[in-house]
């Protein structure tokens, strides 16, 4: 098969985000929700903006640094071992997007 926009068997990462649909969720239930309800509905909404709000390069980040974890990697972000445990945790990830992934999660870090 041929490779679509660039894309092949070693490919880069996609970032599809629905929180805002989430968010539509929680309000509408927020809106009529019964009072013993509302704390926790209020604290799952705010925390659903916080996602909305987040850059696409503080979601790479933060994805980067959760597959990095899964694979028990606990080094420098910013060494080629991050690099090699990054591609080992998503194997069909190509070089060119690892390092730029690598890159953005070493800006975003907090």
């Amino acid at each position: 098969m041929g490779a679509i926009a660039g894309l092949n068997r070693k490919h880069d990462v996609l970032v599809i985000r629905d929180a805002e649909l989430v968010g539509v969720a929680l309000r509408q239930a927020l809106s009529e929700a019964a009072a013993e309800e509302r704390p926790g509905l209020e604290r799952a909404v705010a925390l659903v903006q916080a996602t909305v709000d987040a850059t696409e390069s503080r979601v790479c980040g933060r994805w980067v640094r959760s597959r990095l974890a899964a694979v028990g990697f606990k080094g420098d972000i910013a060494s080629m071992s991050a690099l090699k445990a990054l591609r080992r945790a998503e194997p069909t990830l190509g070089l060119a997007a690892a390092v730029r992934l690598q890159k953005e999660a070493v800006a975003q870090r907090e």
